[in-house]
């Protein structure tokens, strides 16, 4: 909103949500400037005016958004961050063309969207920047009910090492994989107790992922400090995408 600026900051795209929230609020103490997009205004605008932030109310699904964000957002980005997901489950006899097409779009297709339209921004500074994008466990093991989601997300996995590929070594990209956890995306899931524990035991670290789990990796590999990684998949999930429950 306002002024485009021109010192380098960071996009995030689902900055009301448990993990783009908790991350903003992280980035901002550290000092880092922020363009904040989410879908909710009212929630948005608290954000920004919380974090000094600016911000674009839209809707990743919407034609030309992504043209109006990169419009609206710094001139020079030192990241992007696309934290949008789903987490829909039905088994494949319920699942439908428009579930699959939706989580797809959602989970992929708009991240690559979103990267795209940066990328004059990302280019822009003097520094690599980075782009992180979000995977799930779901993506490389196998979950019942999970058809759609971890078709989706496998997809931001190819699309991850695909752009890291490309855009070296101007641009770095990396993706989290984490397993469920605790965010209003994931309330309805888990709002019974029993079968919330019961899912915490599944993994070997017995208990489900929190937002800050999350956003502290994704805060490191925005920094410096992981100016030399790129094309990778990083698990956040309790052990449980790599380790037998016991």
């Amino acid at each position: 909103m306002g002024q485009r600026l021109m010192s380098p900051s960071i996009l995030i795209y689902g900055a009301t949500g448990g993990i783009g929230s908790c991350l903003a609020r992280q980035l901002a103490q550290a000092g880092r400037r922020l363009h904040l997009v989410a879908r909710n205004t009212d929630k948005l605008r608290a954000l920004a005016q919380e974090l000094d932030a600016s911000w674009t109310a839209a809707d990743v699904l919407e034609d030309g958004v992504f043209e109006r964000v990169a419009a609206q957002a710094p001139a020079v980005l030192q990241g992007l961050v696309y934290a949008v997901g789903s987490a829909h489950t039905k088994s494949l006899p319920r699942v439908t063309l428009s579930d699959l097409l939706r989580d797809y779009q959602l989970n992929a297709a708009a991240a690559a969207l979103a990267v795209q339209a940066a990328l004059p921004a990302l280019r822009a500074g003097t520094d690599v920047a980075s782009v992180v994008l979000f995977s799930s466990v779901a993506a490389t093991r196998g979950f019942t009910s999970h058809c759609s989601i971890g078709m989706a997300k496998a997809a931001v996995e190819g699309l991850t090492r695909s752009l890291a590929a490309e855009l070296a070594p101007a641009i770095r990209v990396n993706a989290i994989a984490p397993s469920l956890t605790q965010t209003p995306l994931t309330a309805g899931m888990i709002s019974n107790p029993k079968l919330r524990d019961a899912i915490a035991a599944m993994h070997p670290l017995a208990r489900l992922g929190q937002p800050e789990d999350l956003a502290n990796l994704a805060a490191v590999l925005l920094s410096s400090s992981a100016g030399w990684i790129t094309g990778q998949v990083l698990g956040v999930d309790g052990g449980r995408g790599a380790i037998a429950s016991k």
